[in-house]
């Protein structure tokens, strides 16, 4: 497959020590050596790295000393000819180098169609192509893991391995359907269909059980950090982020909107909100953050819920352990360097099920029971990314329930008595839908908005 050849920074805008413009295609080095200056760019070995300038051709004018990498097909990125050039890091700099190269009949990159490239040209299927746009947005050490997981292949193998599981069922299937005179191969279908079908099944739903897991390494559990005023609320922001992110004073009211930041807790990366006390109010402004703190609290995967050891329980978080029952929640007691009058047997029964820890922000006490807790409330402590393969990605979540529902069709079909046709019908969907995940059976129109959405450059 033939494309024409295109060009972008692959490096984030801004000012940095060194700029990658990456140029690929099937007369990529031949355009670059039009403008540089130093070794023969179309003579030198594949895998280099060679010193020089970058130079208006009829001028010989210098527009920037830099190193120019030469990869030659098929051992790169895309399976085309790739050259890399590294100029300084300024924006000026770096965009008059590209300018330049898109003067020599370059075309400037699609968002994603490096990647893209790699997938049309059998580098790599489409899982492993979305994988990369994971390990870009990695915010944990686990998050990474899982990316590279899947860029190396794990999920593809399995998929891969399935689907000829299925296509193996469905030439038996053939078998039946092409000589139905013979009683014995019937029976012999009905029972082989079960026990593959079954087993791919519970394969996909192995996968579906990492779902949740894979999601958060992926995405971050969206975090609400509640209670009423002035009970430690954007201390405890400001404690797990380990920067003075939320104005933190003995003033009811002082946080007035939702303040977002990631943080990683023990390789669990949290999308930390801090909202504003929940509270009856006059003042507009914080009446606003209140109403605000009640939406985020809708949707948030977890709840850290904050109370004050230096003051009674009050009707108001009552309320808020009400508005909680049905969320992931940790009770922090505060402010334990004060003197009790929090009744704490009473929390722990309106607390049920979640877990209760104490704290002193201001002396830092119960910051490491809180991260722990929450580390083994959704990775029970233990798991580690490369002890299983992960499903992270929405796609490949939706996908495989999809898959999980027309085998479960098939399944039953043969126990019902159906045609052996109908059940085909069934397990040649599932197959196709499995095919979906690494690209194999995929419309171009999805290509399109799946890639669009990757970075420039990649």
């Amino acid at each position: 497959m033939e494309f024409d050849t295109i060009a972008a920074i692959s490096t984030a805008l801004g000012e940095g020590a060194i700029a990658i413009v990456r140029v690929s295609g099937e007369d990529a080095v031949e355009k670059v050596n039009r403008i540089f200056k130093g070794k023969d760019l179309t003579k030198v070995p594949s895998h280099t790295i060679h010193y020089g300038n970058i130079i208006v051709p009829d001028t010989n004018q210098v527009i920037e000393e830099v190193m120019v990498s030469v990869m030659r097909a098929p051992r790169t990125f895309t399976r085309e000819d790739i050259v890399e050039v590294n100029c300084h890091g300024g924006l000026v700099s770096v965009n008059k180098v590209l300018q330049l190269i898109l003067t020599q009949g370059v075309r400037l990159a699609e968002p994603g169609e490096f990647t893209k490239r790699a997938f049309l040209n059998g580098r790599i299927d489409l899982s492993q192509a979305e994988a990369v746009m994971d390990l870009i947005r990695a915010k944990t050490d686990r998050a990474m893991n899982v990316a590279i997981g899947q860029m190396e292949g794990r999920l593809s193998k399995l998929i891969k391995r399935l689907r000829q599981e299925l296509i193996e069922t469905l030439a038996h299937v053939e078998v039946n359907i092409d000589y139905p005179e013979y009683d014995d191969v019937e029976e012999m279908t009905h029972s082989v269909l079960i026990e593959k079908a079954e087993r791919v099944r519970d394969e996909i739903r192995k996968l579906l059980q990492t779902s949740k897991q894979g999601k958060i390494l992926r995405e971050g559990i969206a975090t609400v950090i509640i209670g009423r005023p002035n009970v430690g609320k954007s201390s405890l922001l400001n404690s797990l982020v380990q920067e003075k992110k939320a104005i933190v004073t003995d003033i009811a009211g002082t946080t007035r909107d939702v303040i977002e930041e990631y943080v990683n807790v023990r390789g669990v990366p949290l999308r930390l909100i801090d909202t504003a006390g929940i509270r009856e109010t006059k003042d507009v402004v914080e009446q606003i953050g209140v109403e605000r703190s009640k939406e985020m609290l809708q949707r948030a995967d977890l709840v850290l819920l904050v109370l004050n050891y230096n003051e009674s329980l009050t009707a108001a978080d009552k309320e808020l352990f009400e508005a909680v029952q049905e969320k992931d929640t940790i009770v922090i007691v505060n402010k334990t360097d004060l003197p009790q009058k929090i009744d704490l047997d009473e929390v722990k029964i309106l607390a049920g099920n979640a877990k209760m820890i104490t704290t002193s922000l201001i002396e830092e006490q119960g910051v490491d029971e809180l991260e722990r807790a929450i580390a083994e409330l959704f990775f029970e402590g233990s798991l580690e990314a490369g002890d299983i393969t992960y499903v992270s990605n929405a796609r490949h979540i939706g996908l495989l329930a999809q898959a999980e529902r027309t085998i479960a069709d098939a399944i039953e079909a043969v126990h019902n008595g159906m045609p052996i046709d109908m059940v085909q019908i069934d397990l040649t969907r599932t197959w196709e839908i499995l095919g979906e995940v690494t690209g194999e059976t995929i419309h171009e129109s999805l290509l399109d908005q799946l890639f669009s959405q990757f970075c420039l450059g990649k």
